[in-house]
């Protein structure tokens, strides 16, 4: 064998660079990715919100069917549109229009308390302060993002002006509202562009994106997040020298959002599953936490070391001046199956030892939010004829059970 062909043999032979062949695959999932999109919501390869039916929307505003018929043939209020059969059809935009029409009815015959029942938000003038509420765990695979955007969307749907934050730079709650980062995302347009500690620094309100969910805007997440617990290091020890007088980094979520607070009533956070300065600065910025578990016995551990770690930062953080009020801490049991025994002792010993900062609803465990999540949706977003009846009305049940204590502890907050 000649030299020539040894050395084309071991060319040959030689695997390429491992960042090299990790490029690769990414720019291959990527191309993927975007022909699915592209298959899945065409032509604008942009997802959109269907519409509900009259049974729906009467559930949503809180009212009857037979009422809502009754403002449909009097022509009150937003017309729905009617398909086969003469059954109607409202979109959320619709759904919102009547809550807005039905509370000022409400308003002109002296009954505040109904038009708040129609129109939930927050009362500023009253004192009512958005909530900010941080979904969080050290542990991957705890729910966590099906349960942040799940809460987005239930609040949007009964009438609440929120703000998803995607704080994670995996930034699969980006994805479940339908943006691929790589592609959609150009730089400096997630909350990294709102607390970066350079003269890149924008508003907040430029990086606010709407969705398909009217009442409901995002804040994109993607690797670029990253870059915040990079630089914080840097930015600490300029400030020790005297160079850097700017918020420290756990105020600096809290002094972003503090510029867009009066558009929203909440806003919910999709933390990281680690606990680096964007957890703690997210914590420093929430008016309360949720903190998913699953109720397996390593998940629980793993919660126990997240537990201590976050009490040791947060007193260090404390002492630095940073404020720490929560409403509400409360535990949510996820992925929940009522039929495994080993789970039950679990949830058991959980109540038993946290009482009732422990949700009483748990989050079930559901082929229905499996398989709504291949087409990148929610339990919200895919209509009941898609699954078993059973299957997707226990889930849904279970899902708005979770949200719906979560709204009430939220009302509380604000003392009504």
């Amino acid at each position: 064998m000649t030299q020539d062909n040894l050395a084309q043999k071991n060319t040959a032979s030689t695997p390429p660079a491992a960042d090299l062949a990790i490029a690769a695959d990414a720019r291959a999932l990527s191309e993927q990715l975007k022909a699915m999109r592209e298959r899945l919501f065409p032509p604008a390869s942009m997802k959109t919100l269907r519409a509900f039916s009259s049974g729906e929307a009467a559930k949503l505003i809180g009212v009857s069917d037979g009422y809502l018929r009754q403002l449909s043939l009097a022509g009150e209020g937003p017309q729905p549109e009617t398909g086969a059969g003469g059954r109607r059809f409202y979109s959320l935009s619709d759904i919102n229009a009547l809550r807005e029409y039905l509370a000022e009815q409400a308003l002109a015959k002296g009954n505040a308390a109904k038009a708040r029942a129609y129109l939930p938000r927050r009362d500023a003038a009253a004192g009512e302060h958005v909530q900010v509420i941080s979904v969080t765990n050290f542990k991957g695979g705890s729910g966590k993002t099906t349960s942040a955007v799940h809460l987005a969307q239930y609040l949007a749907l009964t009438g609440h002006r929120v703000l998803a934050v995607d704080l994670d730079p995996q930034a699969s709650l980006s994805a479940l509202f339908g943006y691929q980062p790589e592609l959609d995302l150009t730089g400096n347009d997630t909350l990294y562009g709102a607390i970066r500690y350079d003269e890149d620094q924008r508003p907040l309100s430029e990086i606010i994106r709407k969705t398909y969910f009217p009442g409901l805007d995002l804040v994109p997440g993607n690797i670029e997040l990253q870059e915040f617990e990079h630089v914080t290091p840097q930015a600490l020890a300029r400030r020790q020298s005297g160079q850097d007088a700017g918020p420290l980094f756990f105020a600096r979520i809290q002094a972003a959002l503090s510029t867009v607070e009066d558009d929203y009533d909440v806003v919910v956070i999709d933390c990281p599953p680690q606990l680096g300065y964007l957890t703690l600065s997210a914590l420093c910025a929430s008016t309360s936490v949720i903190v998913t578990v699953h109720p397996q016995m390593l998940d629980v551990a793993s919660m126990n070391q997240f537990l201590f770690m976050t009490s040791d930062l947060l007193s260090v953080v404390r002492e630095a001046g940073g404020t720490l009020n929560f409403d509400f801490l409360r535990y949510l049991v996820t992925r929940f199956e009522p039929n495994d025994g080993p789970q039950a002792q679990i949830v058991g010993f959980m109540r038993s030892l946290f009482g009732d900062r422990v949700l009483t609803a748990p989050m079930l465990k559901s082929t229905a939010v499996s398989d709504a999540g291949l087409t990148k949706q929610t339990l919200y977003e895919v209509g009941r004829e898609n699954f078993t009846r059973a299957t997707y009305d226990r889930a849904v049940e279970a899902m708005n059970a979770v949200n719906g204590e979560i709204a009430a502890l939220i009302h509380e907050a604000w003392r009504r």
